[in-house]
C-alpha cells in the first residue's frame, strides 16, 4: 500500500480535497482506503443505539455488521493513541491510503491551504510536503503549488509521487 496525506490548518479544505481525490483517483480504477485524524473526541454511534449502548457499558470494542458494511469501533479506556503505523496494519490491502491529518509523520503530503484562515504554509519547514494545495500564489516557496480546485492536477501529482500513475487505457 502506498502512503500520501493531505494536511493544513482547520478550515483549510482538506476534507473535501480528499473528498474529491478520493472520487478521481478510485475513477481511475485505483483502489483507495482513508484514514482520517481527529484531534478531539468524537462519536461514530449515536445516543441510544444498540452499538452505543454496548460501548458506553464498557465494551473494549464493539463490531457492528449488516448486509451492506460493517465496523469496528475500538474504546482506548485511557491506553495511549497508537501510532499511524500501527493503524495502517489493521487496513485491508489498496493501492493508495490517503490521510487526513498526521502532519508530523513521515510520509509524502500535499498541504491544503486557505488565505482566509489566516495561518501561515507549514509547508516552508516539512520537507515531507511535496506540494500546495492553495486558493492563492506562494511565489518562491520552493515546492509546486496548484489551485486547491484542480483536483485532476493533484491527483496526478499524488499518483506520480507514489509510482501509481497509470498509462491511460487504450482502444
Amino acid at each position: 500500500m502506498e502512503l500520501f496525506g493531505i494536511v493544513g490548518w482547520k478550515n483549510s479544505g482538506k476534507t473535501g480535497l480528499m473528498e474529491r481525490l478520493v472520487a478521481e483517483i478510485t475513477g481511475r480504477g485505483i483502489t483507495v482506503s482513508t484514514v482520517k485524524h481527529a484531534h478531539h473526541a468524537f462519536d461514530v454511534d449515536q445516543p441510544g443505539k444498540d452499538s452505543y449502548r454496548h460501548r458506553t457499558a464498557g465494551a473494549q470494542e464493539v463490531l457492528l455488521s449488516s448486509g451492506r458494511r460493517w465496523a469496528l469501533m475500538h474504546e482506548l479506556r485511557g491506553a495511549t493513541e497508537p501510532p499511524l503505523s500501527e493503524l495502517l496494519q489493521l487496513l485491508s490491502p489498496v493501492d493508495l491510503v490517503l490521510i487526513e491529518g498526521y502532519k508530523r509523520d513521515g510520509h509524502p503530503k500535499i498541504e491544503a491551504h486557505r488565505a482566509a484562515t489566516g495561518q501561515p504554509l507549514i509547508a516552508p519547514g516539512d520537507p515531507t510536503i511535496l506540494a500546495v494545495a492553495s486558493d492563492s500564489a506562494h511565489p518562491g516557496l520552493g515546492c509546486p503549488v496548484l489551485d486547491l480546485d484542480a483536483t485532476a492536477r493533484i491527483a496526478d501529482l499524488i499518483l506520480q509521487a507514489t509510482g501509481l500513475m497509470r498509462l491511460p487505457k487504450t482502444g
